[in-house]
């Protein structure tokens, strides 16, 4: 029997709500294979601070190294609620930041996933989605803006100014590159390069590199695109899309309209890998407002879950009856009431509901050979 442990950090506003229904799917996983995880639950995030005066604690980056995968909640408080927390020891800057370095989990992959049967969730009209939606943003994730050198305070002419600055070698393009191409290979051999090289010298450098790997993928089709004009075109044509790769901001930025075209970051898991370490979350936030209520649909959680046992445990057809369960839930005509509203023809059910039936829906399913 093969044993993985992993690190279990429920986070902040909803994330233990959603997290305990995560770990219903993984204890069914354990029953219908011959596989054993050890869950070790760690505090991460806002919650960790109040508790210890850090985000990302000693105690849990001790649980976090000895797992073979983490499995992450939402992060963060409200705007008001941020304001008693120091600004460097934030849940973002003081435990989500440190822990993409300490694992250097450089590649995050963000589905973004609307089968047809499921389109009505999508503000988008029927015929912009067709037969669905099927992409993926693979998303630089150490690098850039966001891990740059920062400074602030008063210039010359008294002035208050803040200086952040871009970066990139070529190692982080290429490695990212790498995982990109060697996605689209896997699918439809399409791959969308997303830049700013009119404006930025770093993208400049990005699609200098990209070509230099593009001739190790001679079978994948690349198409350059403005990172602007990529914004529209996910509104007005996202079945084009298979494969996108772009840089650490356009990633956080354009993977969020992902989330709105499906008509919910809800609806969005993601998995960010490191060469020893991945750690799987979900792409939307903590959502204070609703925390408590039992009314956060799970899927990107579970989603999450998916996506570790396919990349970190080899179990890419188990995964696959995960994905299939959570969609059987959807076209049962159930949803939550943080994703449909009452009358649109759907019945509501809770949180913890929809858990429940995604696990009967699972049980159901033969088990994998």
């Amino acid at each position: 029997m093969k044993h993985y442990k992993i690190a279990v950090l429920a986070g902040d506003g909803i994330g233990p709500e959603i997290t305990r229904e995560a770990l219903k799917v993984l204890k069914l996983i354990e029953e219908r294979n011959d596989v054993s995880f050890e869950l070790m639950p760690a505090a991460f995030g806002a919650c960790a601070y109040f508790a210890t005066g850090d985000a990302f604690p000693q105690a849990t980056i001790d649980i976090c190294d000895q797992a073979d995968a983490i499995l992450k909640g939402p992060i963060g408080l409200s705007h008001e609620e941020s304001k008693k927390i120091p600004i460097d020891k934030q849940p973002e800057r003081g435990a989500l930041l440190p822990m993409r370095r300490r694992y250097n989990t450089y590649a995050n992959f963000r589905p973004v996933s609307l089968p047809k049967a499921l389109a009505h969730f999508s503000p988008l009209k029927a015929e912009i989605i067709g037969e669905g939606i099927d992409l993926v943003i693979v998303r630089e994730l150490v690098g850039g803006l966001y891990f740059g050198q920062k400074e602030s305070g008063i210039n010359e002419q008294g002035l208050r100014y803040v200086k952040e600055t871009l970066e990139y070698d070529e190692l982080q393009i290429r490695r990212i590159m790498h995982q990109a191409f060697k996605l689209a290979s896997k699918r439809r051999k399409l791959l969308h390069n997303i830049h700013k090289s009119n404006v930025l010298k770093s993208s400049v450098l990005w699609n200098e590199v990209m070509e230099e790997v593009a001739v190790e993928y001679p079978d994948v089709t690349v198409y350059n695109m403005l990172v602007d004009s990529a914004a529209t075109a996910l509104c007005l044509n996202p079945t084009q899309f298979d494969v996108m790769v772009m840089e650490n901001m356009f990633g956080d930025i354009l993977s969020d309209q992902g989330g709105g075209i499906l008509g919910s970051l809800g609806l969005m898991p993601s998995a960010c890998i490191g060469d020893d370490k991945a750690y799987y979350e979900p792409s939307h936030g903590s959502a204070p407002d609703i925390a408590g209520k039992n009314i956060a649909n799970p899927y990107s959680m579970i989603g999450s879950v998916a996506m570790m046992l396919e990349n970190s445990f080899d179990m890419a057809d188990e995964a696959k009856n995960v994905w299939a369960a959570m969609q059987a839930v959807f076209s049962d005509g159930y949803s939550t009431a943080d994703l449909s509203k009452a009358g649109s023809g759907v019945t509501m059910i809770s949180t913890e509901q929809f858990g429940d039936k995604v696990v009967e829906k699972l049980k159901a399913m033969p088990k994998v050979s």
